[in-house]
């Protein structure tokens, strides 16, 4: 004899969560050939705005451009992608020159891109920057 069926409410609660799984394995999606995310830089040139923004001897974080510079000496920037290469996700704040992770814990030297704490492996891709006329400018030159 089979037991009770399960309340529609449960049925229902269960599949909204299977979805909700689904959907958050695809926004963390890695490449299997590369063994972390795939993390793509600008393709055009985008307009950081001012220079003089980024701390000699600190770093910003330029969220929306998906961008982390630091300015290891007055006029020289260094610039990485500010998406962890773990799962994708954006780097949420920066502590002095660490970047964190918000998904998994990652931390990143945003001044080498080099992981400080896992699970990334792989470091921050650099991306090219430029500063002229007292702007900063990130992604390959026009």
């Amino acid at each position: 004899m089979a037991g009770p069926a399960a309340p529609r409410r449960t049925v229902l609660k269960g599949a909204a969560l299977a979805g909700m799984a689904g959907l958050g394995a695809a926004a963390c999606s890695t490449d299997s050939k590369l063994g972390h995310a795939e993390t793509p830089t600008p393709t055009a040139p985008v307009d950081l705005g001012e220079a003089s923004e980024v701390p000699v001897g600190g770093a910003k974080l330029y969220k929306e451009q998906r961008v982390v510079v630091s300015c290891p000496a007055k006029g020289r920037y260094k610039a990485f992608s500010a998406q962890c290469t773990h799962a994708g996700c954006l780097l949420e704040k920066l502590e002095g020159t660490v970047g964190d992770c918000p998904c998994h814990g990652s931390k990143f030297d945003v001044t080498t891109g080099e992981v400080l704490h896992g699970p990334a492996t792989a470091p921050l891709p650099e991306v090219p920057v430029t500063a002229a006329g007292g702007k900063l400018v990130a992604g390959p030159r026009s």
